[in-house]
């Protein structure tokens, strides 16, 4: 095998790395509310979510052109990677998204360790531009696209990371108002089971759409990866065994259940009712599925959040719990910036070792990184057994996100 070939199967391992913790981390996205409200059991939300990720994955492949050709500039019009980018035969560009893949995976697991729900797209894309901008430049990063409307990373990825949970959230303060106002004076017990029969539907149709849009970058990324080892030049499609180990990577990470972002997102915003979960479920998928039509790179997690935070709005009574909102909110916007900064700190180790060996000091770097998280958060877990204790029954002295257990949670 030649030196490239070692790095872009570095890389395609690294991408379904990334894609594996995408799925536990978003996990609470589909199925944070079922399992607080009990609708489904824990490990049967998981098991569902994880065959509808799978199914998702394969209905569109907009999401993933865009990562290809909208984030990143390796590749010329023809699909060919830029002649003068290839000095060192495509391991460079190799590195590069090496690079931007540690740096998302590294945040994904940092914020997986403290419980927090923030985005693995933001993830994602902060640590290939962090890594393109170290090493081609800031005229590396497609911005605008062609210049000629809102295309490129400012109009496939922030504009929808600053619109969707907005749209998301009015959707479910005006959904669950709505459903409260038609049900006002209705005994619960004729609501509430088939309520919970809704939020079982319109769990499955957000993880559905989970599929066909967070499955898709990495499928994305790693087609990005084919190009710039010049083993692939089509910018209109995806290989097929791309989109086979993607689908199943995403799927089975989200069976693995990311049990501390669940609770977080399902007990720590607000006290959900099924009527709630059902109004936060439906406009989040909603949002979701318009925009992997669209091919906006969105994060579903801000949605899923937004749809939460506005069914807790709309709903009468409820309370909000807006000083867990506000570190999620805190957690949004350092999210691209410092999975840049790790993306970048990342391209700098491999570039300066150079060639293969760089290339697999990065790769090291990142298994002892998650080796070290993982082992950290053995110390005190939260799984299907208790994941829906009661938000305040921990000591006054903990600083947890997550104030039933204690700072660091297992998987």
């Amino acid at each position: 095998m030649t030196e490239t070939s070692v790095i872009l199967a570095l890389v395609v391992v690294t991408a379904l790395a990334f894609d594996f913790t995408n799925g536990f981390h978003d996990t609470a996205n589909a199925m944070a509310t079922s399992i607080a409200t009990k609708a489904l059991r824990p490990k049967t939300a998981v098991a569902l979510s994880g065959v509808l990720n799978l199914i998702g994955a394969f209905l569109s492949v907009e999401v993933a052109l865009t990562v290809t050709n909208a984030v990143v500039k390796i590749q010329d019009k023809t699909g060919a990677p830029k002649t003068e980018l290839l000095a060192d035969g495509g391991s460079g560009l190799l590195l590069i998204i090496l690079a931007g893949l540690v740096g998302g995976i590294v945040w994904n697991l940092l914020t997986w360790l403290v419980g927090l729900p923030s985005s693995s797209s933001h993830a994602l894309f902060g640590g290939l531009i962090g890594a393109t901008v170290a090493g081609l430049g800031w005229a590396g990063v497609n911005w605008n696209g062609d210049g000629s409307k809102l295309d490129g990373v400012v109009g496939k990825v922030l504009l929808p990371a600053v619109l969707s949970p907005v749209i998301a959230a009015l959707i479910a303060v005006a959904g669950s108002w709505l459903i409260f106002k038609v049900t006002n004076g209705i005994a619960a017990r004729f609501t509430e089971k088939g309520f919970k029969w809704g939020q079982i539907g319109s769990a499955s149709l957000v993880s559905l759409a989970h599929g066909t849009n967070d499955a898709q970058k990495t499928m994305g990324v790693i087609t990005l990866a084919l190009i710039a080892s010049g083993d692939w030049s089509d910018t209109k499609n995806i290989p097929f065994w791309v989109k086979v180990a993607c689908a199943l990577a995403i799927a089975l990470g989200t069976y693995l259940g990311g049990w501390r972002i669940i609770r977080t997102l399902g007990k720590g915003l607000t006290d959900i009712n099924p009527a709630q979960g059902t109004a936060a479920q439906s406009g989040a998928a909603a949002v979701i599925l318009a925009s992997s039509q669209l091919g906006f790179a969105l994060s579903t997690t801000h949605v899923a959040t937004g749809s939460v935070l506005g069914s807790g709005i709309g709903r009468p009574g409820a309370t909000v719990r807006w000083a867990v909102a506000g570190r999620m909110v805190m957690a949004w916007l350092i999210t691209l910036p410092a999975a840049g900064l790790i993306g970048a700190a990342m391209w700098w180790i491999g570039h300066t070792i150079g060639g293969l060996a760089g290339a697999i000091a990065v790769f090291v770097l990142l298994v002892a990184a998650s080796v070290a998280m993982w082992l950290r958060s053995r110390g005190h877990q939260v799984d299907h057994e208790n994941v829906n204790d009661d938000w305040e029954a921990a000591p006054a002295t903990e600083p947890a996100v997550a104030p039933a257990v204690p700072m660091v949670a297992a998987n």
